[in-house]
């Protein structure tokens, strides 16, 4: 019988590519979610039954349990980049990722992956990356055999990144950057996947890696490159830090004040604080090249889901070049 492999938060971004790579494998893919029936895209992932979604809370020890049942690997990719309800970081980053790896030690699991973030730091300023790092050493104290990775901000056709800053280039002339002087190292989506699933398959010595793109740069240019690719023009306006805090000072009052009906994902006031940081690859850090994984560039990957945000969308290159028709 081939081998079970259960992702916690595998029906997300990182998760579903992790996930379409185990099946590839030949693994069978246990999908642990909250909503299994919001999950039904990863099930043609593999043949008949190959990956399955399944009820799953990280908040609870039971179901938590419940998903590991005969598995053999584990990978847990459950992270949230904004705190809502009881969804908190710690409740989520610390607590979920350690109820994981407690439940893993205990079923006699041998394996497993851990997603967590570049700046990882449990003395950070920042709740996000603090907790990043307390779940970090939350999973080695129960799987001290573990596989941490720690991408730069990651990118694909579902990102929150790119996809969210283009949106934004819709609304008018002037596209605002807090931290825009930032250095990011944004990495591939699948590239991560290839990491994770050389670790579920054993091919990788259990370690923490971080993983960055082969492109270094701040956020500014980042920007520029997506404003070249969707063929807008737009002023890049740099926020200075007092600018980003109180902007985001207002957006975290009106999300208290209206009892979360305002969820705030535009900027709070921990996201103000990681955008003050590099994110970048550490000198010295096991990274892609331990792995024997080479990533690939933005500018070979962006263009391929960037395009629907252009003035005319598919229509634009096809405008561009009957402008060089002659009559």
């Amino acid at each position: 019988m081939s081998k079970l492999v259960t992702i916690y938060g595998g029906s997300g971004f990182v998760g579903r590519y992790i996930a379409r790579r185990m099946a590839s494998e030949g693994w069978r893919v246990r999908v642990a979610v909250r909503r299994p029936n919001e999950a039904m895209h990863v099930k043609p992932y593999g043949v008949v039954g190959q990956v399955e979604p399944v009820l799953c809370n990280v908040r609870d020890d039971a179901s938590v349990a419940a998903a590991l049942k005969g598995a053999d690997a584990v990978v847990n990719c459950v992270g949230i980049l904004n705190e809502r309800g009881k969804n908190g970081f710690d409740s989520v980053q610390v607590d979920g990722a350690e109820r994981i790896a407690r439940a893993a030690a205990k079923a006699g699991v041998l394996r497993m992956v851990h997603l967590s973030a570049i700046g990882a730091d449990a003395e950070s300023d920042s709740d996000y990356l603090r907790s990043k790092a307390e779940g970090e050493a939350a999973v080695l104290k129960h799987m001290p055999q573990a596989m941490i990775l720690r991408p730069s901000v990651i990118f694909g056709p579902e990102d929150q990144f790119f996809n969210r800053f283009a949106g934004m280039t819709r609304l008018g002339p002037i596209l605002a950057a807090p931290g825009a002087e930032t250095k990011f190292q944004p990495v591939f989506v699948d590239d991560v996947a290839q990491a994770a699933a050389k670790g579920v398959m054993g091919e990788a010595e259990p370690d923490v890696y971080e993983l960055g793109g082969p492109d270094v740069a701040s956020l500014r240019s980042l920007l520029q490159m997506m404003l070249t690719i969707i063929h807008r023009r737009r002023i890049i306006l740099g926020m200075p830090g007092f600018a980003a805090r109180l902007m985001a000072s207002v957006f975290d009052f009106a999300k208290f004040a209206s009892f979360g009906l305002f969820p705030n994902n535009l900027l709070t006031r921990d996201q103000v604080k990681c955008l003050q940081i590099d994110n970048v690859v550490s000198a010295g850090a096991k990274g892609f090249d331990a792995l024997g994984i080479e990533p690939v560039t933005m500018a070979s990957v962006l263009p391929e889901y960037l395009w629907k945000f252009r003035p005319s969308g598919q229509y634009d290159e096809i405008k561009d070049s009957a402008k060089n028709l002659r009559a």
